[in-house]
């Protein structure tokens, strides 16, 4: 080191520069290294407690199904409550009641809502929305809208108009599971531009909900923002809203957007077939 000092000293600082890239190039690759292994080995970490919780979980939730356990006699397993106090375990549980939930329907469903609730898996959602990163803001929003916690609307709608398009997406998705046509009146008032790709998501949110009351959907063709009048009259065609004809009939009448009014007369078409 003190002979690359010297030659730096001296003006010939380009030896000196190249040994110190090398070194900083060396030091740099060690250290990504070691994240790496350290990464791999989390995960590996993880996938084996997982594969671990997995049989007691499986049994928790069998009790909580068919033998309405509640959370406070399933507590009573000190086994089951030290586990209960790590985090992991607990997003592996709600991992676990949001598949068993997705799969049940009815009484069943509703016992598993009530765990979700009495157990404080629901705080750890609510915990999340305040996360800086999208993806676990994204993750509490479609468990909230998963249980039906419709406590959690006015917080979720908020996020409708993040910047982020994925959060975007996913907050409005979980309105219309939520709040069915409530969620329209947000909808008609949204400022920001909803692309081909939402609109496809919105439409499928709307199908796979089914939403039986589709009254308030024509308030869609009123609204300033014509992607949001777009997206109405896209609704209106792929839900075959027949009853929604007059209300296309008097936009393909009275819009001033060509492109819009275009839109509107080539479904007024499709629908009086």
């Amino acid at each position: 080191m003190a002979e690359i000092w010297e030659l730096y000293k001296a003006g010939q600082w380009e030896v000196p520069f190249l040994t110190f890239s090398i070194y900083l190039f060396i030091l740099g690759s060690f250290i990504m290294y070691l994240i790496i292994v350290a990464s791999r080995s989390n995960k590996i970490k993880k996938e084996r407690l997982r594969n671990e919780y997995s049989s007691l979980i499986e049994k928790v939730m069998s009790s909580v199904i068919f033998e309405d356990a509640s959370f406070s006699t399933i507590k009573e397993d000190k086994n089951f409550l030290v586990l209960f106090d790590t985090s992991f375990f607990r997003e592996v549980l709600t991992e676990s009641l949001i598949n068993l939930h997705k799969n049940y329907e009815g009484i069943y469903a509703k016992k598993l809502e009530q765990f979700y609730k009495d157990s404080g898996l629901i705080k750890d959602s609510f915990r999340r929305l305040k996360s800086l990163k999208w993806e676990v803001k994204c993750r509490a929003i479609t468990e909230l809208a998963e249980f039906n916690v419709n406590e959690g609307f006015d917080l979720i709608i908020a996020f409708s108009k993040a910047r982020n398009k994925t959060l975007k997406i996913t907050a409005i998705n979980a309105c219309i599971k939520l709040g069915g046509t409530k969620s329209i009146a947000y909808l008609v008032e949204h400022s920001d531009p909803i692309d081909d790709w939402m609109q496809l998501n919105i439409i499928n949110a709307f199908k796979k909900h089914d939403i039986g009351d589709t009254e308030g959907i024509e308030f869609l063709l009123e609204s300033q923002n014509t992607t949001v009048v777009t997206l109405g009259l896209k609704l209106i065609k792929e839900l075959k809203l027949t009853q929604k004809v007059p209300h296309v009939a008097q936009l393909a009448a009275q819009a001033s957007n060509t492109v819009i009014k275009y839109e509107a007369q080539s479904i007024l078409q499709t629908l009086t077939i």
